[in-house]
Protein backbone atom coordinates (compact mmCIF):
# COMPACT_ATOMS: atom_id res chain seq x y z
CA UNK A 1 0.00 0.00 0.00
CA UNK A 2 2.99 2.15 0.67
CA UNK A 3 3.97 1.65 -3.15
CA UNK A 4 0.17 2.67 -4.27
CA UNK A 5 0.71 5.41 -1.83
CA UNK A 6 3.59 7.11 -3.28
CA UNK A 7 2.34 6.06 -6.89
CA UNK A 8 -0.62 8.36 -6.92
CA UNK A 9 1.52 10.94 -5.26
CA UNK A 10 3.78 10.91 -8.43
CA UNK A 11 1.04 13.43 -10.69
CA UNK A 12 0.83 15.40 -7.65
CA UNK A 13 4.73 16.00 -7.13
CA UNK A 14 4.68 16.59 -10.95
CA UNK A 15 2.32 19.24 -11.16
CA UNK A 16 3.83 21.52 -8.46
CA UNK A 17 6.47 21.78 -10.56
CA UNK A 18 4.75 23.53 -13.22
CA UNK A 19 2.21 25.42 -11.19
CA UNK A 20 1.17 29.17 -12.57
CA UNK A 21 -1.94 31.17 -12.30
CA UNK A 22 -4.44 31.65 -14.72
CA UNK A 23 -6.19 35.42 -15.47
CA UNK A 24 -8.59 34.99 -12.89
CA UNK A 25 -5.87 33.96 -10.01
CA UNK A 26 -6.69 30.16 -10.27
CA UNK A 27 -4.21 27.32 -9.81
CA UNK A 28 -3.10 25.79 -13.12
CA UNK A 29 -0.36 23.01 -14.20
CA UNK A 30 0.50 23.42 -17.54
CA UNK A 31 3.63 20.94 -18.73
CA UNK A 32 3.77 21.87 -22.43
CA UNK A 33 4.90 25.18 -23.68
CA UNK A 34 3.19 27.61 -26.11
CA UNK A 35 5.11 26.20 -28.98
CA UNK A 36 3.53 22.80 -28.30
CA UNK A 37 0.72 24.23 -27.71
CA UNK A 38 0.37 25.60 -31.04
CA UNK A 39 1.35 22.75 -33.21
CA UNK A 40 -0.92 20.66 -31.46
CA UNK A 41 -3.74 23.57 -32.18
CA UNK A 42 -2.54 23.76 -35.60
CA UNK A 43 -2.77 19.96 -36.73
CA UNK A 44 -6.20 19.44 -34.99
CA UNK A 45 -7.70 21.97 -37.06
CA UNK A 46 -5.71 20.99 -39.80
CA UNK A 47 -7.26 17.32 -39.58
CA UNK A 48 -10.97 19.39 -38.79
CA UNK A 49 -10.93 21.35 -41.97
CA UNK A 50 -10.15 17.71 -44.02
CA UNK A 51 -12.88 15.46 -42.20
CA UNK A 52 -15.60 18.06 -41.93
CA UNK A 53 -17.70 20.24 -44.52
CA UNK A 54 -16.24 23.84 -44.37
CA UNK A 55 -19.25 26.59 -45.51
CA UNK A 56 -18.69 28.47 -48.65
CA UNK A 57 -21.57 30.56 -47.92
CA UNK A 58 -19.99 34.48 -48.05
CA UNK A 59 -22.34 36.17 -46.24
CA UNK A 60 -22.20 33.98 -43.12
CA UNK A 61 -18.17 33.82 -43.25
CA UNK A 62 -18.00 37.83 -43.37
CA UNK A 63 -20.68 37.75 -40.52
CA UNK A 64 -18.78 35.26 -38.04
CA UNK A 65 -15.24 36.96 -38.90
CA UNK A 66 -16.87 40.04 -38.06
CA UNK A 67 -17.59 39.09 -34.69
CA UNK A 68 -14.67 37.27 -34.15
CA UNK A 69 -11.68 39.52 -35.57
CA UNK A 70 -13.59 42.48 -33.37
CA UNK A 71 -13.00 40.08 -30.10
CA UNK A 72 -9.67 39.03 -30.62
CA UNK A 73 -8.75 42.41 -31.37
CA UNK A 74 -9.43 43.13 -27.13
CA UNK A 75 -7.08 39.97 -26.50
CA UNK A 76 -3.55 41.38 -24.90
CA UNK A 77 -1.70 39.18 -27.12
CA UNK A 78 -1.79 41.31 -30.69
CA UNK A 79 1.32 38.78 -32.61
CA UNK A 80 -1.50 36.07 -33.72
CA UNK A 81 -3.39 35.93 -36.82
CA UNK A 82 -6.56 34.05 -36.20
CA UNK A 83 -7.85 31.95 -38.35
CA UNK A 84 -12.18 31.88 -38.99
CA UNK A 85 -13.63 28.81 -40.53
CA UNK A 86 -17.34 28.36 -40.75
CA UNK A 87 -17.91 24.51 -40.81
CA UNK A 88 -21.52 23.70 -42.44
CA UNK A 89 -23.28 21.38 -40.03
CA UNK A 90 -26.42 21.15 -37.88
CA UNK A 91 -24.23 21.18 -34.44
CA UNK A 92 -24.94 24.11 -32.27
CA UNK A 93 -21.24 24.35 -31.22
CA UNK A 94 -18.29 26.28 -31.71
CA UNK A 95 -14.45 26.27 -30.77
CA UNK A 96 -11.38 27.47 -30.31
CA UNK A 97 -7.58 26.08 -30.66
CA UNK A 98 -4.29 27.60 -29.21
CA UNK A 99 -2.65 29.18 -32.31
CA UNK A 100 -5.43 31.35 -33.46
CA UNK A 101 -7.96 29.34 -34.99
CA UNK A 102 -11.80 29.55 -34.46
CA UNK A 103 -14.25 26.64 -35.79
CA UNK A 104 -17.80 28.28 -35.83
CA UNK A 105 -20.83 25.27 -36.98
CA UNK A 106 -24.18 26.86 -38.52
CA UNK A 107 -26.29 25.01 -36.61
CA UNK A 108 -25.03 27.74 -33.80
CA UNK A 109 -26.36 30.88 -36.08
CA UNK A 110 -29.98 29.60 -35.35
CA UNK A 111 -30.07 29.71 -31.27
CA UNK A 112 -27.85 32.47 -31.36
CA UNK A 113 -29.88 35.14 -33.44
CA UNK A 114 -27.94 38.05 -33.30
CA UNK A 115 -24.78 39.17 -33.55
CA UNK A 116 -24.56 39.66 -29.23
CA UNK A 117 -25.59 36.43 -28.96
CA UNK A 118 -23.25 34.95 -31.09
CA UNK A 119 -20.67 37.07 -29.53
CA UNK A 120 -21.20 35.68 -26.35
CA UNK A 121 -20.25 32.09 -27.75
CA UNK A 122 -17.49 33.00 -29.61
CA UNK A 123 -15.64 35.19 -26.95
CA UNK A 124 -16.60 32.11 -24.01
CA UNK A 125 -14.37 29.86 -26.89
CA UNK A 126 -11.59 32.75 -27.55
CA UNK A 127 -11.22 32.78 -23.44
CA UNK A 128 -10.34 29.17 -23.37
CA UNK A 129 -7.57 29.79 -25.20
CA UNK A 130 -6.79 32.64 -23.50
CA UNK A 131 -6.60 30.86 -20.11
CA UNK A 132 -4.41 28.06 -21.70
CA UNK A 133 -7.49 25.77 -20.52
CA UNK A 134 -6.13 23.24 -23.35
CA UNK A 135 -2.55 22.96 -21.78
CA UNK A 136 -4.42 22.14 -18.60
CA UNK A 137 -6.22 19.29 -20.49
CA UNK A 138 -3.72 17.71 -22.31
CA UNK A 139 -1.53 17.76 -18.80
CA UNK A 140 -3.89 16.59 -16.94
CA UNK A 141 -4.41 13.88 -19.40
CA UNK A 142 -0.74 13.07 -19.25
CA UNK A 143 -0.34 13.24 -15.36
CA UNK A 144 -3.65 10.72 -15.03
CA UNK A 145 -2.57 8.39 -17.42
CA UNK A 146 1.16 8.32 -15.72
CA UNK A 147 -0.33 7.63 -12.44
CA UNK A 148 -2.77 5.19 -13.83
CA UNK A 149 -0.15 3.29 -15.61
CA UNK A 150 2.05 3.43 -12.51
CA UNK A 151 -0.68 2.38 -10.18
CA UNK A 152 -1.51 -0.92 -11.99
CA UNK A 153 2.40 -1.72 -11.92
CA UNK A 154 2.51 -1.18 -8.06
CA UNK A 155 -0.88 -3.07 -7.44
CA UNK A 156 0.82 -6.21 -9.72
CA UNK A 157 3.81 -6.01 -7.84
CA UNK A 158 2.39 -6.37 -4.47
CA UNK A 159 0.11 -9.12 -5.39
CA UNK A 160 -3.13 -7.23 -4.92
CA UNK A 161 -6.07 -9.29 -5.58
CA UNK A 162 -9.26 -8.47 -7.56
CA UNK A 163 -6.52 -5.85 -9.41
CA UNK A 164 -8.99 -4.63 -12.09
CA UNK A 165 -11.61 -4.15 -9.23
CA UNK A 166 -9.28 -1.02 -7.80
CA UNK A 167 -7.78 0.09 -11.32
CA UNK A 168 -11.96 0.71 -12.13
CA UNK A 169 -12.47 2.47 -8.84
CA UNK A 170 -9.13 4.51 -9.10
CA UNK A 171 -10.47 5.61 -12.97
CA UNK A 172 -13.90 7.13 -11.60
CA UNK A 173 -12.05 8.48 -8.85
CA UNK A 174 -9.54 10.76 -11.35
CA UNK A 175 -12.70 11.19 -13.55
CA UNK A 176 -14.56 12.71 -11.00
CA UNK A 177 -12.41 14.04 -8.51
CA UNK A 178 -9.97 15.63 -10.75
CA UNK A 179 -10.93 15.95 -14.52
CA UNK A 180 -14.87 17.03 -14.16
CA UNK A 181 -14.44 19.76 -11.51
CA UNK A 182 -11.86 21.49 -13.05
CA UNK A 183 -13.30 20.98 -16.47
CA UNK A 184 -16.26 23.06 -14.53
CA UNK A 185 -14.08 25.80 -13.14
CA UNK A 186 -12.69 26.38 -16.81
CA UNK A 187 -16.22 27.15 -17.91
CA UNK A 188 -17.08 29.50 -15.80
CA UNK A 189 -13.61 30.95 -15.99
CA UNK A 190 -14.54 31.10 -20.10
CA UNK A 191 -17.80 32.57 -19.20
CA UNK A 192 -16.12 35.38 -17.20
CA UNK A 193 -13.67 36.12 -19.35
CA UNK A 194 -15.62 35.88 -23.00
CA UNK A 195 -18.09 38.04 -20.74
CA UNK A 196 -15.47 40.67 -21.00
CA UNK A 197 -14.02 39.88 -24.04
CA UNK A 198 -17.27 41.05 -25.83
CA UNK A 199 -18.24 44.07 -23.65
CA UNK A 200 -14.82 45.26 -24.82
CA UNK A 201 -15.56 44.11 -27.71
CA UNK A 202 -18.60 46.56 -28.09
CA UNK A 203 -21.23 43.56 -27.94
CA UNK A 204 -24.09 43.51 -24.96
CA UNK A 205 -22.58 41.18 -22.44
CA UNK A 206 -26.60 41.24 -21.16
CA UNK A 207 -27.63 39.24 -24.70
CA UNK A 208 -25.80 36.26 -22.69
CA UNK A 209 -27.96 35.71 -20.81
CA UNK A 210 -30.77 35.32 -23.48
CA UNK A 211 -28.08 33.22 -25.65
CA UNK A 212 -28.12 30.68 -22.67
CA UNK A 213 -31.63 30.48 -22.14
CA UNK A 214 -32.03 29.90 -25.86
CA UNK A 215 -29.38 26.89 -25.22
CA UNK A 216 -31.60 25.57 -22.58
CA UNK A 217 -34.71 25.73 -24.97
CA UNK A 218 -32.50 23.60 -27.84
CA UNK A 219 -30.84 21.44 -25.26
CA UNK A 220 -33.15 19.96 -23.47
CA UNK A 221 -32.74 17.95 -20.40
CA UNK A 222 -29.72 17.77 -18.16
CA UNK A 223 -27.75 15.14 -16.46
CA UNK A 224 -26.58 16.20 -13.11
CA UNK A 225 -23.97 18.92 -12.69
CA UNK A 226 -22.25 17.16 -10.50
CA UNK A 227 -21.16 14.39 -13.67
CA UNK A 228 -20.88 17.18 -16.20
CA UNK A 229 -17.75 19.45 -17.33
CA UNK A 230 -20.37 21.93 -18.03
CA UNK A 231 -22.35 23.93 -15.18
CA UNK A 232 -25.92 23.56 -15.46
CA UNK A 233 -28.16 26.11 -17.55
CA UNK A 234 -29.63 27.57 -14.50
CA UNK A 235 -26.03 28.29 -12.79
CA UNK A 236 -24.51 29.54 -15.96
CA UNK A 237 -27.40 32.15 -16.12
CA UNK A 238 -27.20 33.29 -12.88
CA UNK A 239 -23.41 33.39 -12.50
CA UNK A 240 -24.12 35.72 -15.52
CA UNK A 241 -26.40 37.96 -14.33
CA UNK A 242 -24.07 38.23 -11.55
CA UNK A 243 -21.55 39.26 -13.88
CA UNK A 244 -23.05 42.07 -15.35
CA UNK A 245 -22.38 44.96 -12.84
CA UNK A 246 -18.58 44.33 -13.90
CA UNK A 247 -18.84 43.74 -17.14
CA UNK A 248 -21.68 46.36 -18.38
CA UNK A 249 -19.35 49.68 -17.82
CA UNK A 250 -16.54 48.05 -20.15
CA UNK A 251 -19.26 47.91 -23.22
CA UNK A 252 -21.21 51.38 -22.14
CA UNK A 253 -17.52 52.43 -23.04
CA UNK A 254 -16.98 50.62 -26.06
CA UNK A 255 -20.40 51.49 -27.68
CA UNK A 256 -18.80 55.29 -27.20
CA UNK A 257 -16.22 54.43 -30.49
CA UNK A 258 -19.14 53.07 -32.69
CA UNK A 259 -17.73 49.62 -33.14
CA UNK A 260 -18.57 48.09 -36.61
CA UNK A 261 -22.02 46.57 -36.82
CA UNK A 262 -21.54 43.10 -37.92
CA UNK A 263 -24.36 42.16 -40.34
CA UNK A 264 -26.29 38.70 -40.59
CA UNK A 265 -27.60 38.97 -43.90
Amino acid sequence: MKKLVLTLLLPVLLAGCATTKSPTGRSQVLLFDKTQMTEMGGQSFAAMKKEQKVSTDKQKIAYVSCIANRITAELPDQSLQWEVVVFDSEQVNAFALPGGHIGVYTGLLTVASDEDQLATVIGHEVAHVLARHGNEQVSRAQMTNTGMQLADVALGAGGVSNKDMYMAGLGLGAQVGILLPFGRDQESEADELGLELMAKAGFNPAKSVILWQNMAKAGGEQGPELFSTHPSHSSRISDLQALQTKVTPLYQAAKKQSPTQCKKG
